[in-house]
């Protein structure tokens, strides 16, 4: 081993010192500080069973990924983690166990090198998987959260709570798998990776390892994007069994193959909003993840051919007949060589030619599918819409209907209120008042004589001053001439006596 590598191995074990795989309590709905690995901060909903355990697990003095474990099946359910960062080179393994679920007494709170946990931990290997569990077995440690996919010297991935049995052929052609869907499909239509939420996940089968650790039936993915207005959701299984590739579905048959039913993303990821033009070209890429995956396995298949016939010939004795090479032999060997080659390459190309041509067909008949089920999806999500805005319609009616209503007793005790004040300032109104207006016509009627009386009597008493000024005044004229020539009568007479 090289120095580089001893300082790789050095630093993953400086980080293994501080790497924290906190349990999260069962009063605690969510994962604590780890819920921002999953869409809105809410966990999956109807995965969690009796008997599970959540794990935030921490690396670093940070969260990096969510995990709820299974101890009945000794494996993981799934794991839950943001956007994939490259990984950094020259790392090497360190598996890790998980003290306390095991031992829930122990006082450690760190996840510790499986080595050390054999001194340390009581009852270890009772609820969770050891590396013991996978020797002279066909099975390794099959990450769900690849090591291939994280940013932090593989440590945290490396956890034996993220890991489920998986062959060797089924381990690489999953990593493989992942790599390239998130190189080629899923990061670059989420906007280089910031907004991705992804879940990876195993549903058990009924076969054990050691009738230990569960095997997984199939293996499980579920994508996220949560860019604003140009958002998507995606699923992919792949089964332990057989050679299918990698399968592509939407996140709902995804929940129906789940036990339970669950719903792995609130509101299932803004369904309503989510952009289906980029789901068209992360499909395309599919079919090319998928394309890769047939090739290698052809490779695979090509390859295993002459491997079968070495071994044959290593089964031969070694002092098998020289007349086997002898030189009719080799002379047959030479005429007929060019026409196995011959048969073998029209074979080669007729099988590539079929090959070629199913794929075509089947990338053709699956490109109208989706045609179709994009069009029936606009089409019942309009009808659905349009329902919706008729029902809507209809239910605000006897709303509206009692907000008229409401509107009519509103003016007529509005109306009533005004009467009311009214009535009430009419009977504010004095009494005497009302007697004076009510008597006035009465009182006008009987002053009418009596006016006219007082007018006869004022003109009467009028002209009667007229006559007794007038008489008064002759009268006095007449004094006053009487008067006058009563003097000048006087005064003649006066005279004509003294004369005498």
């Amino acid at each position: 081993m090289g120095p580089a590598r001893w300082l790789a191995l050095g630093s993953l074990l400086a980080l293994g010192a501080r790497l924290e795989g906190r349990l999260v309590g069962e009063g605690d709905p969510g994962f604590g500080e780890c819920d921002r690995f999953f869409y809105a901060g809410t966990p999956p909903a109807g995965l969690a069973a009796e008997g599970h355990v959540k794990i935030c697990q921490r690396s670093a003095g940070a969260a990096r990924f969510a995990t709820l474990y299974s101890p009945a099946a000794r494996g993981p359910v799934f794991s839950a983690f943001r956007a994939p960062r490259p990984a950094p080179a020259g790392a090497e393994p360190h598996w890790l166990v998980e003290p306390q679920i095991d031992d829930p007494n122990s006082n450690l709170e760190e996840v510790i090198n499986e080595a050390d946990a054999i001194t340390t931990v009581d009852s270890l290997g009772s609820k969770q998987a050891l590396t013991t569990d996978y020797l002279d077995s066909d099975y390794q440690r099959g990450q769900l959260y690849p090591f291939s996919l994280s940013n932090d010297l593989h440590v945290a991935t490396f956890a034996l709570t993220n890991a489920v049995p998986m062959t060797q052929t089924f381990q690489e052609r999953w990593y493989m798998n992942l790599n390239s869907l998130m190189d080629q499909a899923l990061t670059p239509q989420c906007g280089g990776g910031n907004d991705l939420y992804i879940i990876t996940g195993a549903v058990p089968s009924d076969v054990k390892v050691k009738d230990k650790v569960t095997i997984p039936k199939f293996v499980w993915l579920a994508a996220c994007c949560a860019v604003p207005g140009g958002g998507w959701a995606m699923g992919f299984v792949k089964h332990t069994t057989g050679s299918d590739v990698i399968e592509d579905v939407m996140v709902k048959e995804l929940e129906k193959l789940l036990p339970s039913n669950p719903q792995l993303f609130q509101n299932n990821c803004g369904e309503t909003e989510q952009d289906t033009e980029k789901m068209k070209k992360i499909l395309e890429m599919v079919n090319q993840v998928q394309d890769e995956e047939r090739m290698v396995q052809s490779k695979e298949t090509s390859s295993a051919v002459p491997s079968t016939r070495s071994k044959r010939s290593a089964l031969q004795p070694p002092d098998a007949p020289e007349e086997r090479s002898s030189l009719l032999g080799n002379l047959v060997g030479f005429i007929a060589t060019p026409f196995i080659k011959l048969s073998q390459l029209i074979c080669c190309l007729v099988v590539g030619i079929l090959k070629n041509t199913v794929y075509v067909l089947w990338y053709a008949a699956k490109q109208v599918i989706n045609g179709i089920e994009s069009c029936l999806y606009h089409l019942g999500s309009a009808t659905i819409s349009y329902f919706l805005a008729i029902g809507e319609e209809l239910a605000s009616i006897p709303w509206k209907v009692l907000k008229v209503i409401l509107k009519i007793i509103r003016a007529i005790l509005r109306i009533l209120c005004c009467l009311l004040k009214v009535v009430c300032r009419i009977l504010g109104i004095p009494v005497r008042v009302l007697v004076d207006v009510a008597s006035f016509p009465v009182y006008t009627m009987g002053a009418i004589p009596i006016v006219c009386k007082d007018i006869a009597v004022g003109l009467g008493g009028a002209i009667s001053l007229l006559f007794d000024t007038a008489f008064g005044t002759m009268g006095g004229l007449f004094q006053v001439v009487f008067s006058v020539f009563k003097r000048i009568g006087y005064k003649v007479t006066f005279e004509n006596s003294g004369e005498l």
